[in-house]
């Protein structure tokens, strides 16, 4: 069934667990980590970054993701990550995807928040959700002695979540996107200080590779969706090498193998999320 944010998340903030968000770029990635879901009687998000777009645009994307959705036996959401202009997300919202990802992070608190305020807007009129960042995540090259510079200001939480009237919040803590080359420090008690300040539900990105003791502590101080793609993408690679190894040469043969992979990988996420 497709969902929103709102009733995706307000009940995993709720029942402390936290929601799988899986960045697919094909129908064969969606429909592993759907059946993954359905097999934990999990809610989960599926999305595609901005940056995504060329090999899989977002009216394609829409086009086999959405009717999927809907006749999932688990809530689930179609999202899009990481929009960095007003129009890709407009157009994800006229395409029909339940919820944004307006990532204004490296703007000034004030202009993100009036740019957002206007995402919100115009998103809710059309019942979508919007998440909005507050702190920047890097990509892992751009990590450094100093990327506590990058991190949330719980100060800031409060004033910019009633300014904006967005529905979750992703926040920089000390993950980053891509694969790690260094095993990331958490600023846990950062996530505890702004849960208590924003009272919605918290979003952590960059959350491939990180350990299952560093996930657990995450959800507990706060986390309701953590977004995943790295892992699910070197696991349909490596689904794509057996096969070549196991001497299958049609495509035909080959994407079941991917398939097992990523629903493999998707599921081990997906009940660590849960606590399960």
């Amino acid at each position: 069934m497709l969902a929103n944010l709102n009733e995706l998340l307000v009940p995993a903030r709720e029942g402390h667990y936290c929601v799988a968000q899986f960045d697919v770029v094909n129908i064969e990635m969606a429909r592993a980590v759907i059946a993954a879901a359905e097999e934990a009687g999990a809610p989960v998000i599926l999305a595609i970054e901005e940056s995504q777009t060329p090999v899989c645009p977002l009216d394609e994307f829409a086009a086999f993701v959405i009717p999927m959705a809907r006749k999932a036996k688990v809530p689930v959401g179609v999202h899009l990550d990481l929009g960095k202009t007003f129009g890709s997300c407009i157009e994800a919202l006229k395409h029909g995807f339940t919820s944004v990802n307006f990532d204004c992070s490296r703007d000034v608190m004030e202009v993100n928040a009036e740019k957002v305020a206007e995402m919100v807007r115009t998103a809710h009129a059309f019942g979508a959700s919007v998440e909005a960042e507050l702190g920047y995540t890097p990509n892992v090259k751009e990590l450094t002695g100093d990327s506590a510079d990058f991190f949330t200001d719980p100060s800031q939480v409060e004033e910019y979540v009633r300014r904006t009237g967005i529905d979750a919040l992703s926040i920089s803590v000390g993950t980053a996107h891509g694969e790690y080359i260094e095993t990331p420090k958490l600023d846990y008690d950062r996530i505890k200080a702004v849960a208590e300040a924003s009272q919605i539900p918290l979003v952590m990105h960059g959350g491939s590779g990180l350990s299952d003791v560093a996930v657990q502590e995450a959800i507990a101080s706060g986390i309701a969706k953590i977004d995943i793609f790295t892992d699910i993408s070197i696991a349909c690679v490596q689904g794509a090498i057996q096969a070549y190894n196991d001497g299958v040469h049609t495509i035909a043969e080959v994407i079941p193998y991917e398939e097992h992979a990523v629903r493999a990988a998707a599921a081990e996420k997906i009940r660590l999320f849960q606590n399960k």
